[in-house]
């Protein structure tokens, strides 16, 4: 007993690792983020397949950092309705029609507005003539593309522009296509019903700068010629009160050298401008 009391004590240490030895418990947090990921993932497919393309705008326009006057339009149905307050002027530039019949009908001042009362009423009248449809429509919708209407403190302006693929004049030229004829017809003799006095006004898209001699000018000038040539067929000659050519210095599109900025303008102008 007395040998065994003199003995060495030996401590052993053990040490103890928590989470199933060297492997741990990471893999299972990198585990969970995989599997949101992946939910993530399927969710966004099925939102893009199951959704409008009206609806993703809004879902987009929803996670934008803007407010609701983003110049996209939403798909929500909110105050605003799912668009913006810049679409009739959006479509207007396109030219792919409005949303609503009055789209194009400007405010007027109040000096214009009290002016003559007879002219709005007019002038609205010829609108919903012109761009009227149905079995008594007089341009088909296929014309109509090419047609917006506006009124101004200046009169009832008449835009006929171009679109890609249906162009109003012959390419690179100012001679006039069949369709431009047409409309033109169209529009005179809706003009021949008053006796205001009609501007006309002709615009050209720009050209690449490289051009020694630009045309914008003279086939601007060209083109309100060959309208108010058309107009005379129509409306008393002594009707017409001015024919300017504007070049490309108006275009109504962010690019210059946009089709659509081919266009002529007929403005059948209040009874107390041109007097």
């Amino acid at each position: 007993m007395a040998s065994n009391a003199n003995a060495p004590i030996i401590i052993k240490r053990k040490k103890v690792v928590a989470g199933g030895g060297h492997h741990g418990g990471a893999w299972k947090v990198a585990y969970a983020d995989f599997v949101t990921a992946m939910m993530a993932f399927f969710l966004l497919m099925w939102l893009l397949n199951a959704t409008t393309e009206k609806q993703r705008k809004g879902l987009a326009d929803h996670f934008s950092p803007t407010i609701p006057i983003n110049r996209s339009s939403g798909g929500g149905d909110g105050a605003l309705g799912g668009d913006s307050i810049f679409t009739e002027e959006t479509l207007s530039q396109s030219g792919v029609g409005a949303s609503s019949p009055d789209a194009f009908t400007q405010p007027l001042s109040q000096d214009a507005a009290g002016a003559d009362g007879e002219d709005n009423a007019e002038f609205l009248e010829m609108e919903t003539m012109l761009l009227g449809s149905g079995a008594e429509a007089l341009l088909s919708e296929r014309e109509l593309r090419h047609i917006v209407t506006r009124i101004t403190d200046e009169g009832l302006v008449v835009e006929i522009f171009s679109l890609d693929g249906a162009p109003l004049f012959a390419p690179g030229t100012d001679e006039a296509t069949p369709l431009l004829n047409r409309l033109l017809d169209v529009v005179g003799t809706l003009f021949a019903r008053t006796t205001n006095q009609v501007a006309v006004a002709g615009f050209s898209r720009a050209h690449a700068v490289v051009l020694f001699d630009n045309p914008a000018w003279d086939r601007s000038l060209a083109r309100a010629d060959h309208a108010k040539t058309r107009m005379e067929d129509l409306i008393e000659p002594s009707r017409l009160h001015r024919v300017t050519g504007h070049g490309d210095r108006r275009p109504v599109l962010p690019n210059p050298m946009a089709l659509r900025n081919d266009r002529i303008e007929l403005t059948l102008l209040r009874s107390d401008i041109a007097r």
